[in-house]
């Protein structure tokens, strides 16, 4: 990672004329790459509509992901932050962020890194450090994330608030961030919707998501092919379910395995094939759930539930946790193919 333009502060402020985005775009010769799934937002007035979405964010410290040309950085920046980091990992937009660091001077600091690997765990001040029954601190994540990243990058963030660590070490930080429309509808879908996923529940028993607007895919370029929903978290002081985030993502993948068919089935793949029906029984007798409902129809007091049932079965088979399914259905292929081939060679033999 390489840092420039170092932190210092400054008193009341604006940003001077500056180049617009279309034509820092221009100047530099930037163009959005389809493999990174980069488009562009433009028009100043939605960027200020995100930013809104952040709350106040006057004297406040902010960490925007994936910048790009600049757009969004130009109304955060606009709202008075106290101090701006940018994190961007395509070298090709570090020069018009430079640009945008020399007009507000002493407030933005860049880093040139990837977000997925990137320790938020020094990105800021430790003054502002929050307890985590307080009030959010006086920081923010924002940002347009690219389609490719969006997912894997929230469920890190997730694990992150159930941890405490990363970027919610200061407390309670707010994330505001963009999400495919569809993605953003399987994050706050409640039990009956078609969009209930993995995706729902790992948030919702992290933290409040509200889904605050939707943003045409024309207001992008290039245009991508689908609308573009602007999400707003706040991690919750309690989560919903009082267990480690692997024991919580296991179960609630498994159940979301066999999403069309009862959530029995998915529950099953918790279990090794020896005494798999038995135990499958044993869990949703613990955890009173129907058998029959489908993944999407159960509640997160159902999901607590066996949550809960399947942390006492593990305290009590502690290699119940380890179980792979996947593992058991990859070694079992193995086997009859080994199996086919002594068969064959024996036939040839004979």
């Amino acid at each position: 990672f390489c840092l420039m333009a170092a932190p210092g502060k400054v008193a009341a402020f604006r940003l001077p004329p500056l180049p617009t985005i279309g034509e820092i775009i221009k100047l530099f010769r930037l163009k959005a790459l389809k493999q990174l799934s980069q488009n562009f937002l433009l028009d100043l007035r939605l960027t200020d509509k995100i930013v809104k979405q952040a709350g106040e964010l006057k004297n406040a410290h902010v960490c925007e992901v994936g910048p790009g040309p600049g757009g969004i950085t130009r109304s955060i920046l606009s709202a008075g932050v106290e101090q701006l980091l940018l994190i961007e990992k395509d070298a090709r937009f570090i020069p018009g962020l430079q640009m945008l660091s020399e007009a507000a001077p002493g407030k933005v600091r860049i880093v040139h890194g990837d977000i997925l690997t990137y320790k938020m765990e020094k990105a800021f001040p430790k003054h502002l450090k929050k307890n985590w029954e307080d009030e959010p601190p006086d920081i923010h994540i924002i940002g347009n994330l690219p389609f490719s990243v969006s997912t894997p990058l929230i469920i890190k963030w997730l694990e992150n608030v159930s941890k405490r660590d990363g970027p919610f070490i200061y407390g309670r930080t707010q994330m505001t961030l963009t999400f495919q429309k569809e993605v953003g509808e399987r994050l706050i879908a409640n039990p009956g919707s078609n969009q209930r996923s993995r995706l729902s529940i790992m948030a919702q028993h992290l933290c409040t998501v509200e889904n605050c607007f939707i943003i045409p895919g024309q207001a992008f370029v290039p245009k991508p092919e689908v609308d573009v929903a602007v999400v707003h978290f706040t991690p919750l002081v309690q989560p919903k379910i009082q267990q480690p985030f692997e024991l919580v993502e296991k179960v609630v993948q498994s159940v979301f395995q066999f999403r069309r068919k009862y959530c029995f089935r998915g529950i099953e793949t918790l279990f090794p094939e020896n005494g798999r029906l038995k135990r499958t029984e044993q869990l949703m007798m613990m955890a009173n759930v129907d058998p029959t409902l489908r993944p999407f129809q159960l509640s997160m007091s159902q999901f607590r539930n066996l949550c809960n049932a399947y942390r006492k079965m593990c305290d009590e088979d502690p290699s119940l946790f380890v179980f792979n399914y996947r593992e058991e259905l990859r070694q079992k292929k193995m086997k009859r193919s080994t199996n086919q081939t002594e068969q064959s060679e024996e036939e040839n033999q004979l």
